[in-house]
């Protein structure tokens, strides 16, 4: 089992050169589909709601794991619907992100990308975890979905203590989605006005 500091190495730099490609795709591509048809209308409509949802869901995460996750074992909150909500508010927020290119292939390529990676980061992290809280663990594992939420689980606390310094800290990698679309936005108005060549265009 590779350590729990290189997996958070190896993932935030697979993260970082993962957005850069995207990143450098959108300078020089574009969508195909006609501008204002009814799937380029449709696909930003759904990629805001999913982006809006990716980055409160994040939000959500950081507040109840914020200042625990090194000591405690949190199952409450979006704990409970699911063993991994930070992983599955950021899929939905990264293909969200996709569909505000107006094409199918960068959500297509994000969806595939996470599917190859981060299964492989979920097994190592919940083997540390497992290793750290033991049998508290694999009660909670047997009740818990691994990423796909399960709703009726959902249970809060009426109070939680947060960490004020850590949440703000950590809240800035939940906005992320918010910020790229903007990117996506800029890019294709350099497309617009000429500034950028458009190399390829993609579905």
């Amino acid at each position: 089992m590779i350590g729990k500091n290189a997996v958070a190495k190896l993932r935030i730099v697979f993260t970082v050169l993962f957005g850069l490609i995207i990143g450098a795709s959108l300078m020089i591509t574009d969508s195909r589909w006609p501008d204002s048809n009814w799937f380029s209308l449709c696909s930003v409509l759904l990629g805001c709601v999913l982006v809006g949802l990716g980055a409160v869901g994040r939000l959500w995460c950081i507040l109840y794991i914020g200042g625990y996750k090194s000591h405690a074992l949190v199952t409450s909150g979006p704990y409970s619907i699911c063993r991994n909500p930070l992983y599955f508010f950021s899929l939905l927020g990264a293909v969200g992100v996709g569909l505000c290119t107006e094409t199918l292939t960068l959500p297509a390529i994000i969806l595939a990308m996470f599917a190859v990676y981060y299964p492989a980061v979920i097994r190592n992290e919940e083997n540390v975890l497992r290793d750290r809280h033991g049998a508290e663990f694999d009660a909670y594992g047997k009740i818990t979905p691994a990423f796909f939420p399960r709703w009726s689980r959902l249970r809060e606390p009426e109070e939680w203590l947060a960490h004020p310094r850590v949440f703000r800290r950590c809240a800035v990698d939940a906005l992320w989605f918010i910020w790229l679309v903007g990117i996506v936005e800029f890019a294709e108005g350099l497309h617009d006005a000429g500034i950028l060549p458009v190399l390829a265009k993609l579905w």
